[in-house]
């Protein structure tokens, strides 16, 4: 099954590449006893990804939770420093 609109994973690269690691890294390409089961494997996977254990190099070793907050900090603080 594709993420994407019309089964072409290059539509949409970015779903298709999170659902790999989600699957592959996390094991979420198995069967489940039921759909809360499913859910919480599911958002479990996402907490350890964002927020925890997962830290990427091309962030700079940071997790993409910290990394995002880091540039919207970054980008208020351009608004605050810029000239009217």
């Amino acid at each position: 099954m594709s993420v994407a609109e019309v089964g072409n994973p290059y539509e949409n690269a970015v779903a298709e590449w999170i659902r790999g690691i989600l699957k592959g890294e996390f094991y979420l390409d198995r069967t489940f006893e039921g759909l809360a089961v499913a859910r919480r494997a599911a958002t479990d996977a996402i907490a350890i990804y964002n927020y925890h254990a997962w830290r990427h190099v091309r962030l700079g070793l940071m997790t993409p939770a910290s990394k995002h907050n880091l540039e919207r900090r970054r980008a208020a603080l351009s608004l605050i420093d810029s000239p009217d």
